[in-house]
């Protein structure tokens, strides 16, 4: 991917990219190329059934370790692009920049029965939103809400806890850099959405002709629901401009970017047109859909199981997306392993799975912590159907490849209906895209090609593509999607009329995993 400008200092952007279970550091290069990669686990547990909470302290302590090395490598850069898991909810004392407590994992399902509860005065939040969590940190280290309405404390999502470390907020007492980009804000469930009627852009948020929505501020009534001062909230800023200077890090580079990690890698992915998407294939899988700058008619989940999300804001003006998710990708193939023990490593399922031409009519459905988009059934459980005396390893394994494709294909479909956008190509990162069996599968049930990422993680160099935006090295996002080129391209192999029926054997095999526990999959957020 070739980008050029006329930006400050080398060109060069520092990248830090937080995911779920470890901390990566690097540099983006001018051209798009990510170099100087340095990375480390993050300090993660579950302390009971459905708990995932993160230490806070450490957290920071990692990203500013780790980029503190890179530039010791590399040596100064024109700014730093930072891409987060999103959701993940920390509160922290804003004097001495110390947690009060865990970060609370976007995973973590404490706050089940409370959003249940908040169903009966009409307000629906799921318990992998940010607002809830806050309220239950809240509810520990502070009940009675005294340090929080003084002013004393700060909630944010982990783009906020590195912005603020980042910037010396522990350095700092009493100030430091408070706040959070649009991408992040607004899966919080705490920005409130107005439907307009558009004419226009509408406060620099909304663009296009018809009936859309926009987000005007934090939201009141949710906030009193859950006793969350809204002093304590951070500032909603643009995903790509100068926000700060990071002063914990030598030379004191700016801050330009800040973004959820799977907006990240659409942007990495040369996904900003409307009507390109990426699939991000980890241990869940995420689809999502370059929608342009029009508003979505609602914030609500579409008809077909996908959401709205903000791709980015530059400028004070959104770019819309949709994002359709699957829980269990890549996991599937560490039950393989770990569980079952049909495999000793996750690449040996490639050669085991392609050992076998077929898999025999043995299909599997990757339902084992239940199902996302389309149907959104938390009851489904994993199914393994049509075993003969002739099912090996070699066929279960390739069912299991061929299963979280079918997927894929689902999550497209979903996508493809609820964005009103046609995709031409699939592109596609995450460790399932290093085996060549199950982007094969995947090209087959999408019926078009997939085109792969150079990197194979594509979340950092979203972040530094952007960062490179805001300080004048990459001239803006249309010439992001114009550089964009594909490590390889994988054509599908499938007739229209085999694809058919092999799509309607996999919607068998999804409706026997459906409604495994009945009294889950009533439960909706």
């Amino acid at each position: 991917m070739a980008v050029t400008g006329t930006g400050t200092g080398t060109g060069t952007v520092l990248v830090v990219d937080v995911g779920s279970s470890r901390v990566r550091a690097g540099v983006v290069r001018p051209d798009g190329t990510v170099e100087h990669v340095r990375h480390a686990p993050l300090a993660q547990s579950a302390p009971g059934p459905g708990l995932v909470e993160l230490d806070a302290a450490h957290l920071a302590a990692v990203v500013v370790e780790l980029a503190t090395s890179v530039l010791a490598e590399c040596g100064p850069v024109a700014g730093v692009g930072v891409a987060t898991q999103r959701a993940t909810a920390l509160v922290w004392d804003r004097r001495t920049g110390a947690p009060v407590g865990p970060a609370i994992g976007w995973q973590d399902l404490r706050t089940v029965l409370t959003c249940l509860m908040l169903q009966a005065d009409g307000i629906r939040l799921a318990p992998n939103m940010s607002a809830t969590k806050f309220a239950a940190l809240l509810d520990t280290a502070d009940p009675e809400r005294a340090r929080a309405e003084a002013g004393e404390l700060c909630a944010g999502t982990v783009d906020s806890w590195v912005a603020w470390t980042l910037a010396g907020g522990a350095q700092r007492p009493g100030g430091g850099l408070h706040v959070t980009d649009a991408t992040n804000a607004a899966v919080t469930g705490l920005l409130a959405a107005v439907d307009v009627a558009v004419d226009g852009a509408v406060d620099g948020a909304v663009d296009g002709a018809g009936h859309g929505i926009r987000w005007a501020g934090w939201d009141e009534r949710v906030l009193g629901a859950l006793g969350i001062p809204e002093v304590m909230l951070p500032h909603v800023v643009d995903s790509c401009g100068v926000l700060g200077e990071a002063v914990a890090l030598p030379g004191a580079p700016p801050i330009c970017a800040l973004i959820g990690d799977q907006q990240a890698s659409l942007v990495g992915q040369g996904c900003t047109r409307p009507g390109l998407a990426k699939a991000t294939f980890g241990t869940g899988g995420m689809l999502d859909l370059c929608t342009g700058t029009r508003a979505p008619a609602r914030a609500a989940r579409h008809e077909s199981g996908t959401f709205p999300i903000v791709a980015w804001r530059r400028d004070g003006h959104l770019t819309w997306g949709t994002e359709a998710m699957m829980l269990t990708a890549g996991a599937c193939v560490d039950w393989l392993r770990d569980d079952l023990g049909l495999v000793a490593s996750a690449a040996e399922t490639e050669e085991l799975a392609a050992s076998a031409e077929t898999t025999g009519d043995v299909w599997f459905v990757p339902a084992l912590l239940g199902m996302g988009t389309p149907v959104w059934d938390f009851g489904a459980r994993g199914a393994l159907v049509g075993l003969t005396r002739g099912s090996g390893r070699a066929e279960v394994v390739r069912a299991v490849l061929e299963g979280v494709a079918h997927r894929g294909a689902d999550l497209l479909e979903a996508a493809e209906a609820d964005g009103s956008e046609r995709v031409a190509t699939l592109r596609v990162d995450g460790g399932m895209s290093a085996n060549g069996v199950f982007v094969q599968a995947l090209a087959d049930a999408c019926l078009r090609p997939v085109e792969l990422s150079r990197e194979l993680e594509a979340t950092a160099l979203g972040a530094g593509l952007l960062a490179g935006v805001a300080v004048g090295v990459v001239p803006g996002t249309d010439d992001i999607a114009d550089s964009y080129r594909p490590r390889a391209v994988v054509e599908p192999r499938l007739s229209v009329t085999a694809h058919r029926e092999l799509r309607s054997r996999w919607l068998e095999a999804r409706e026997r995993a459906a409604r495994t526990i009945p009294e889950l999959s009533g439960i909706e957020f």
